[in-house]
């Protein structure tokens, strides 16, 4: 038999944990033909001998929703064997949403997810109003990966109530009635599902909380009977976090789960110190899945925190008035007049201004503040955090954080470890991957161009946690297992995320010892010439989309053979 794609004398991890094994995968129209010893010939044969072969990956967090339109490629993720991304995640997105309102979604995401609004102005045609026409578009895209989409909360809102939903006023029960009617629309042609957010630090960039932001148990309600009257979908949540009382509002997304028979998935973030809050959200999961519910707590797994620097949009210095008067010099003479005296020293002696986005007054966290190397380090030792090296140094650790910002003639980086990194480690992450009811998240791709570039996670899983680390480490069946089959099962997608023969193929051939993520850099590649943070990986030999390599070695190749998802996928007839 001719097969398409024949992949050779690889070492087969099936996504679904079982013990690798040495074998052959022959591809055929898209679809996995055979798995073990397989005979015949194919257009093309790609020798694995030495190199695992795992499903393409699954990222459940991103926000694609602009970059989908406006380019083919889904990086950072798809260099990090992605094959499947799922966006609209915390309740925003681009659609549905009248002309009216353009300004208003522009904002939103401009706050929300650190998206530059020239850049959706120059990359967004607004050929769409409604969800429906939104998933069109999409459809009418190449791209070289699969993307997915929730229907998000926000502009839905916004659609149906107007200024009043962007003044987050309590809906009327006409508005219930069009929220739902417009769900089981969206779900009906392709929607996963529908995502909302109750979290503080979500923001349009004009200051406002996000619209849906105080919506009540009725509005959560009606979109999940809207999602259940189309056949069902996911509920994906973000809960406050921040402010430390989630509680109310996830119990209120759990109890319209189990009342209109819905899965949940929701992001939850450990504490670096205090009071274990996050144990509380698992006390939860445990008892709604007891009692019959479908709940996954969605978890990263390295800290949770930003990127900052010169670069990027932020550092300790954004809000100090005395920095903002230079912040517009290019970087060069921004550099070179921050390395005066005198204007170090005016800077040092500056107060911060009490506005600016939220998350910028977390850039002087000292000690959880680490230099960011290449390769780069995200369990650093706490002896490398600005605050101990300021310590060691007999300096302020804002003196310190100012003299490394200039490292590299200005291009340095600083991680800063907001969450996840509880006392100074990745041990209770390392806790928390292993149960059943926790799913990896928060990629955050096509988002936080200026701050976040975690979209690499797969690779970091890959490398640190079924590799590197010292201790509680990870199989590699275990690591591509949280990668591929289970996120697959969160979000309804039954057709991939593993290696069995009818099942999608979408592959990743990876030579393991060789896996190594580098250090995120500045690309100008936006529209409008916005600027985003990217990171390349080492040890992808073959990423493969529906049977086609999408990328050799790291390099994309001409091939974009990926499209929308519409809705979950079942999984392929058993073969006789």
């Amino acid at each position: 038999m001719a097969y398409d794609l024949l992949i050779r004398n690889g070492t087969i991890v099936d996504g679904l944990g079982g013990e690798p094994f040495v074998g052959d995968v022959a591809i055929t129209d898209g679809v996995i033909e055979a798995v073990g010893a397989v005979e015949g010939s194919a257009a093309r044969e790609i020798d694995a001998t030495g190199l695992l072969v795992t499903p393409g990956f699954i990222d459940l967090h991103t926000h694609y929703d602009g970059q989908a339109i406006w380019s083919d490629r889904m990086s950072p993720s798809s260099s990090h064997g992605v094959t499947t991304a799922v966006m609209g995640n915390c309740g925003v997105g681009f659609a549905p949403c009248r002309a009216d309102d353009h300004e208003t979604l522009v904002d939103l995401m401009a706050g929300v997810e650190d998206i530059p609004g020239v850049v959706m102005v120059d990359g967004l045609p607004w050929t769409w109003e409604t969800f429906p026409e939104f998933l069109d578009a999409l459809d009418d895209r190449r791209r070289d990966i699969d993307v997915a989409a929730f229907l998000p909360h926000s502009p839905l809102r916004v659609y149906v109530m107007g200024q009043r939903g962007v003044d987050r006023e309590p809906a009327t029960d006409e508005d219930l009635a069009l929220m739902r009617k417009l769900a089981e629309e969206a779900v009906r042609v392709g929607a996963l599902g529908f995502a909302s957010s109750r979290l503080t630090l979500h923001k349009s960039e004009s200051g406002h909380p996000i619209p849906s932001f105080e919506a009540g148990h009725a509005e959560i309600e009606a979109i999940a009977r809207g999602v259940k009257d189309a056949g069902g979908g996911l509920i994906q949540f973000v809960p406050d976090l921040v402010a430390g009382d989630f509680a109310p509002a996830l119990q209120t997304v759990f109890d319209v789960a189990e009342d209109v028979g819905l899965p949940v998935t929701f992001t939850l973030a450990i504490g670096n110190a205090g009071d274990p809050f996050f144990e509380d959200g698992l006390t939860m999961v445990e008892k709604a899945n007891a009692a019959g519910g479908e709940v996954t707590a969605q978890v990263f797994p390295r800290p949770i925190g930003l990127v900052i620097g010169l670069e990027l949009s932020g550092n300790p210095f954004v809000l100090y008035p005395s920095y903002r008067e230079i912040a517009h010099l290019p970087l060069a003479e921004r550099v070179a007049v921050m390395r005066k005296p005198e204007v170090r020293a005016r800077i040092l002696a500056d107060t911060p201004a009490s506005d600016g986005h939220p998350l910028m007054f977390a850039v002087q966290a000292w000690n959880w503040m680490f230099p960011l190397g290449d390769p780069p380090n995200y369990e650093p030792d706490p002896s490398q955090s600005i605050g101990a090296r300021a310590q060691a140094r007999g300096v302020s650790p804002l003196e310190e954080a100012y003299d490394r910002l200039l490292d590299d003639d200005g291009h340095a980086m600083l991680l800063i470890t907001l969450a996840n990194f509880r006392d100074a480690s990745l041990d209770t992450v390392a806790r928390l991957l292993r149960r059943e009811d926790v799913v990896l998240g928060l990629g955050d791709g096509g988002a936080h161009y200026g701050m976040i570039c975690d979209a690499s996670f797969p690779t970091y899983m890959l490398a640190h946690w079924a590799r590197d680390r010292a201790a509680d480490r990870l199989s590699v069946a275990e690591a591509v297992r949280e990668l591929t089959s289970v996120p697959a099962r969160v979000a309804g997608l039954a057709d991939r995320g593993r290696i069995a023969v009818g099942h999608k193929a979408d592959l990743n051939v990876i030579d393991h010892a060789a896996v190594h993520l580098h250090k995120p850099v500045i690309a100008h590649d936006l529209p409008g010439g916005g600027r985003r943070l990217d990171q390349s990986a080492d040890g992808y030999v073959a990423t493969i989309v529906s049977g086609e390599v999408i990328a050799e070695h790291g390099v994309p190749t001409d091939a974009l053979p990926g499209k929308l998802v519409r809705g979950r996928q079942p999984a392929p007839s058993v073969r006789t």
